[in-house]
């Protein structure tokens, strides 16, 4: 079943917050290093930096849960059409397909993050 995301086992969890058992490969999808957290402490299987939005998307929500439909809508955009994104995405799925996989994000409210909307397109057909 390598490479079917569809229905799998796609959770998002704040990268500050111990590791669990459940969480399977855990990945970095942030572009700038979590503030105040040691590498060792993080336990990450890998950080997918491409799939992160560009700093421009970032800046322009600013995390401001009015703009978060927009901002969803521009991110699955920049995923679909930057190459570097699509092949993170890609990348992703591979590894949904795998087993549990859990994404990881400094973001304080991970439901309004990218990683929520990355879970929502993961769990989409290709």
């Amino acid at each position: 079943m390598a490479g079917k995301s569809r229905g799998a086992d796609i959770r998002v969890r704040r990268v500050y917050e111990p590791p669990e058992a459940s969480d399977g490969a855990r990945v970095l999808v942030d572009r700038l290093w979590p503030r105040g957290l040691a590498k060792d402490d993080a336990r990450l299987t890998e950080w997918c930096k491409d799939a992160a939005p560009s700093s421009e998307l970032r800046r322009w929500y600013g995390h401001r849960s009015e703009l978060f439909d927009g901002f969803a809508e521009r991110y699955r955009e920049e995923l679909s059409r930057d190459a570097a994104r699509s092949a993170a995405l890609r990348h992703l799925r591979e590894l949904a397909g795998e087993g549990p996989l859990t994404l990881l994000t400094a973001t304080k409210d991970a439901s309004l993050s990218h990683a929520a909307v990355l879970v929502d397109v993961l769990r989409e057909a290709p």
